[in-house]
Formats: structure tokens, sequence, C-alpha cells
């Protein structure tokens, strides 16, 4: 009994052994499969997984150039500073690590995961911007939490920095992030996630010359991203510097003057078409755009209803009111409907058209020659005027002086203006012109809209008796690295210089002779210049709100140049609902040529 016993127990286990070595031999056979098809089949895929896991390309961002203005004064430049980036390859929690993260930056996670969220289409490995701007204090904590954190990576980055805040704010644009449309329609042309680009302004107008080239470095990384060394490395190429026609000291004296208001100031030299001050009011502070919006941030900026993005220099569109008047004298002149002795007798209103018109001077100004008329701004001359010459006669001397078409600044985004003309109304409002809609036009209200560069490139036109020339804020060609002529369309006068030398005389004498213009004076700078008051409503209304004792301020305007013999210089105001132009806009002006005599003399 015992013997059978061991028997059978021998036998339970030669079986068992049995099993089991067949089990080892599937195991074993099935390892040399798996390394078969890892080591031949598959052999160059994992190689590059390995050889990624062990490398890792970084991109060093090249400074932008510096944009300087035409005394070499910096307007932008950069800093050091530091980025922070989340690499989804190495998260193996999302919802721990959101957490984490955002407690770790101080960031709100909704944002974090909006952020994300944006850039979800780059592949797992492909760095995404989370945080920018940073100094080595702020990333500190980060660094000595890197174990903890191998989704984080911080990276030193130059900034781009605005030393002077606000100013020249419309005229140098900002900087935001490529969305993730533009990097995927720019793929493979060296554009990348995060890369900040010109948006508006200069900024953007030279964003190619200023952006520079990026460089490379290929880096040891164990699965920490712990850096372990280099391969190589390719130094990134600084960007070209800008310079600007600008001021700075004019640039600071116009936006000092719109303080408070909503307007624009344009000062430029006639010569060349520089422009040495472009103001536009409220303004903004580019710096805000370089460490990123929130959509709520950026959607509270875009719905900001004073609108302080918005250039109003180059895309505010206004009647021109009274400087339109400058228009309808060399018209008058140049096509024969008035000479310079014309008289008009001015009662303070008059019948035309069924429709009695006042002159703004409710005394009326008595007899006035064509030269009178600009001194004073008399309506009712120009009433006359405009019915002698009819809305295509106008149209045309408008068009001739540039208004209704963009002026060709170095500027993206400018706009066009109109000038109304009867084939212009029959094509766009399928109506006919009727009379009385000249002698709107005819005091620079109506259905005109100009920009204020387009009357600062007009003025300067005047200033140079007929030669047109083109505004830019360029000093130099930024592509070619080559002072520009400043030319627009055509050499020639488009009036005969005689009526460019009767409206010039209408010009001084407003300014110095007791005219809409005195406040423009400067003390032996001989200023020319033009006022205008624009209204922003119907007669009636402002008939009916003035009986009730409120207020109404029309759009104050003021344009002119000096000295009258040798014009180096021409400024445009325009305050929005600032009143007469004589009493809000010509003083203003008249700060910009005072100091623009001080700093080059007379």
């Amino acid at each position: 009994m015992p013997e059978e016993r061991i028997y059978e127990d021998l036998t339970l286990v030669r079986r068992r052994a049995g099993a089991a070595f067949l089990v080892v031999a599937v195991l074993v056979l099935l390892a040399l499969a798996y390394y078969w098809k890892i080591q031949i089949l598959e052999h160059a895929r994992y190689e590059e997984l390995a050889e990624a896991n062990r490398t890792r390309m970084r991109v060093l961002a090249s400074p932008r150039g510096l944009i300087l203005d035409r005394n070499g004064e910096i307007l932008a430049d950069n800093r050091a500073a530091f980025k922070v980036s989340l690499v989804r390859e190495n998260v193996t929690d999302p919802e721990a690590s959101f957490a984490a993260v955002s407690r770790l930056l101080g960031i709100d996670e909704a944002v974090l995961r909006a952020r994300v969220e944006v850039h979800k289409d780059l592949q797992a490995f492909e760095p995404i911007v989370i945080q920018d701007g940073l100094s080595a204090i702020d990333v500190a904590p980060v660094e000595s939490r890197r174990l903890e954190f191998p989704e984080l990576l911080v990276e030193s980055e130059p900034q781009r920095r605005y030393p002077r805040g606000t100013l020249a704010a419309h005229a140098l644009g900002y900087l935001q992030e490529r969305s993730p449309e533009e990097v995927r329609a720019a793929a493979g042309r060296g554009v990348r996630a995060g890369e900040m680009v010109g948006k508006t302004g200069v900024e953007r107008e030279c964003d190619d010359v200023l952006r520079g080239e990026d460089g490379r470095v290929y880096e040891v990384v164990d699965s920490l991203g712990r850096v372990h060394g280099e391969t190589a490395r390719d130094h990134p190429v600084q960007g070209r510097n800008v310079v600007l026609a600008l001021d700075h000291r004019l640039q600071d004296a116009a936006e000092r003057a719109l303080e408070g208001r909503e307007g624009v100031v344009v000062a430029l030299d006639p010569r060349s078409g520089e422009i040495l001050a472009l103001a536009s009011y409220p303004t903004f502070d580019p710096n805000r755009f370089i460490t990123r919006f929130t959509p709520d941030e950026w959607l509270q900026l875009m719905s900001d209803p004073l609108s302080p993005l918005e250039n109003r220099a180059i895309r505010g569109l206004y009647a021109p009111g009274s400087i339109f008047k400058l228009v309808m004298s060399l018209g008058g002149l140049g096509f024969g409907f008035v000479g310079e002795g014309t008289s008009v007798y001015c009662s303070g209103a008059t019948e035309i058209y069924g429709a009695v018109r006042h002159c703004w001077f409710v005394p009326g100004h008595g007899a006035m020659t064509l030269v009178d008329a600009i001194k004073n701004s008399c309506n009712i001359y120009y009433y006359q005027l405009g019915r002698r010459m009819g809305i295509d006669p106008i149209a045309d001397a408008a068009g001739r002086l540039g208004l209704g078409r963009a002026t060709g600044v170095d500027l993206v985004g400018e706009k066009e203006g109109l000038v109304p003309s009867s084939a212009w109304k029959e094509k766009t409002l399928k109506t006919p012109w009727y009379p009385g809609e000249t002698i709107s036009v005819a005091i620079g209200q109506g259905q005109l809209q100009v920009t204020p560069l387009q009357v600062a490139a007009m003025t300067a036109r005047i200033a140079n008796r007929g030669r047109p020339v083109r505004p830019r804020l360029l000093k130099e060609d930024a592509a070619a690295g080559e002072g520009g002529t400043g030319a627009a369309g055509g050499s020639g006068p488009s009036f005969p210089a005689a009526a460019f030398e009767s409206v010039i005389a209408g010009m001084w004498k407003s300014v110095n002779d007791g005219g809409t213009g005195q406040g423009a004076r400067v003390d032996g700078f001989d200023v020319c210049g033009k006022t205008g008051s624009t209204q922003t409503m119907s007669r009636e209304n402002a008939e009916r709100l003035a009986r009730a004792g409120r207020e109404v301020k029309t759009h104050s305007w003021f344009s002119g140049f000096a000295p009258r013999r040798d014009p180096r210089i021409v400024v445009t105001v325009l305050v929005e609902y600032g009143g007469g132009g004589g009493a809000t806009a010509a003083p203003l002006a008249g700060r910009l040529f005072g100091l623009y005599r001080e700093l080059y003399g007379p």
C-alpha cells in the first residue's frame, strides 16, 4: 500500500512538470516572436522612438529688431524673460495635472484648460505656452519641482517691450500669438506655435524684417525632461532695426494735447511726407498684449465703446466741415467759377433752392472776397459758390486733392473715405442727385467722409503749391534700407499756381489777421491754417436741444502748415465733440507748431 501511494504521487508530479514545461515553451516562443517583430520587422520605427526619447529639439527664439524714432530714441526693444510651457506627451493623468499645474503657477484652471484646448491640434510633444513674461524669481518654484512636474518646460525667451508705454501705440501697433489657424496655414514655412507676430501698425508692416531667424538646440534628455548635454546648436539671428520718421518729443506733445479727449493729431513734413507725430486717442498700452489676454479680457477690450484700439488717424471717417472750403476755393478758382476778387455779400442768411441757409456768424460778414471768406469761414460765400459749381466739379476738385482715396501710408487698414457725386448716388442709392444736397457738401457736410490723415496730406499738397506727397511712418525703406521719395501720384500741380497762392493768403489771414484760426498763431513762425466745425446732427435737432438748454457740440477741426514761404510742418487736429475749431482744435495745433519751432528753429 505505501509503495502504490508513492507511485501515484510521482505520476502527478511528472504530469504537472510537463504542463509547466509546455507553458514555458509557449511563453518563450511568444517572446521570440515579439523580439523578432521589434528587432526585425519594426526596427526602424522603434529606433526613431528611442532617438526621440533621447534627444529633444528646442527653438531659440530670435529677438525682434528695435524700433527707433528719427533721433535714435528707442520706442520698442526686448527684455530677458522666461516662459512656461506644457508638454502633453509627459502628462499621465490630465485631470490631476491641470489641477496641480494651476495651483503651482497661480492661474485659473479653466484658463489653463482653455489655453491647452486652443492648441489641441498640435502634436503631443510640441510645447504649449501657458505663461510667459516671467522673471527668474517667478519660475524658481517650477524649476525646484521639476521632478514633480515633468510636463512643464521652462525656457528663456526675449520678450517685446515698449519702454515708453502708450507713446505712439497706434503707430507702433502690437504683437499677438499666432492663431492655430495661422500656424496650420503656414505649415512648412518655419512658423511655430506660440510665436508672437505683429498684428497692427509698424509691428505688422515690418514684421518680416523685425522678426529675425530662430535658432535651434538639440539636447539629450531623460524621461523626466532633465538635460544631460547638447548635440548641436544653431544660434538665433536678431531681426533688423526699423527707424521711424516720428519725433518722440512731438509725439508726446500731441498725445498730451489729446489727453482726456477723443480725437487725432497728425504732424508731417510736407517736403517728404514723413510723419512726425501720429496720435489717436483714446489709446492703449501695447505692453499689455505681450502676456496674452484671457478670452474674457479680450472681449472686454473689443467691446469698449471708446474703441481704444481704433487708429482714428487712418480709420476714423468724419465730415470735414469748413476744412472743405479749401477744396471749394481751389476748385472755384481753378475751374473759373470765381476769381480772387469775386465778392459775395453775407447778411447772415440767404435763401437757396427754397430753403433758408444760415452763416455761423449770425450778424453776417458783409461783402466777402475769396480770401476773406477763407479767413472768416463764411458759409454764405460757399453756399453761393456751391450753387455755381454743382456737385460733379466739386467732386473733381476733391479728387485732385486726394480726398476719397487712401493716401498710401505704410500702415495696414487705411480707409478711403467718400466724396459723393451724381454718378455715385445713382449707382449706390439708385436715386438722382438733388441740388440742395450740393449746398450741404459745399460747407463740408452731407455725405462727405474723410480721414484726418487725408486732410493732412491735402494740406501738405496746398503747402507745396500743388505737389503731392505720400505720408509715411518709416524714415527708411525697411525692406531696402534706403530713404523713400515720399511722392504720391504725379508731381504736377492739380490747379494753377495762382489759385494756391490765393488760398494760402486766406489761410494766413485766418491765423494771423483776426480770422477763425488765430488760436494757432505762433509769433515769428507764419502759420497758415483753416478751422472747421462738423455738425453731428441735423440743424433742426441742434436747435431743439439748444432751446432745451442742452449744449450741442460739433467735431472740432484745424489743419495748417508753417512757415508760409518755406513749409516744413503740417499739423492737423480733430477733436470729437470739441466744439468750434477755432476754440479747441486751433490752440492744440498751436502747441505743436510752437514746439516744432523750439526744436528745429524758425
